[in-house]
């Protein structure tokens, strides 16, 4: 299988399901393939999909890739998934997906943020931090992340922030 073949696949069946191509990768697993696909997209309440979306990506890409010749006739394991957590923010629909959230930058020049994401915009984001508001460009983050919260107020959560 080739990873340019099995995008030309992938990408029109999560593009009909509201669905972005984030990642894709081939990994040998004995004699086996293991093909992940991880998706984005606005999801219900705009901070990406949901597990009914990810089921649903699931199987067209299944339905897909098996009506299709691209996957040959080796054995493979499909697994789909959504960006999660962990990863970086690279593009600005990942900043504004997580507007609210507690975000982590580390700066080209090794200056570091750490601070609520108040806002956005194609070029550049904002962050509210204890020192006060900073404002960054996105050509000057070398990595950006969300912070995992155990203790976030319920008010916050309840206003989507």
């Amino acid at each position: 299988m080739k990873t340019a073949a099995l995008r030309q696949v992938i990408e029109p069946v999560l593009a009909a399901q509201d669905l972005e191509l984030d990642d894709l990768s081939l990994v040998r697993a004995g004699a086996r393939q293991v093909l992940r696909v991880t998706v984005d997209g606005e999801g219900g309440a705009g901070r990406g999909p949901d597990l009914d979306q990810i089921a649903a990506a699931s199987a067209a890409i299944s339905a897909a890739l098996d009506a299709s010749d691209v996957a040959g006739q080796r054995p493979y394991v499909l697994e789909v998934s959504s960006r999660g957590i962990e990863r970086p923010l690279t593009k600005p629909s990942h900043w504004r997906r997580n507007r609210g959230r507690l975000i982590e930058v580390l700066g080209h020049d090794g200056a570091r943020w750490s601070g609520r994401l108040v806002g956005q915009d194609d070029t550049g984001a904002e962050l509210e931090t204890d020192a006060g508001p900073v404002q960054l460009d996105y050509a000057a983050i070398d990595r950006a992340t969300v912070q995992i919260e155990f203790n976030r107020p319920a008010q916050e959560i309840q206003d989507g922030h």
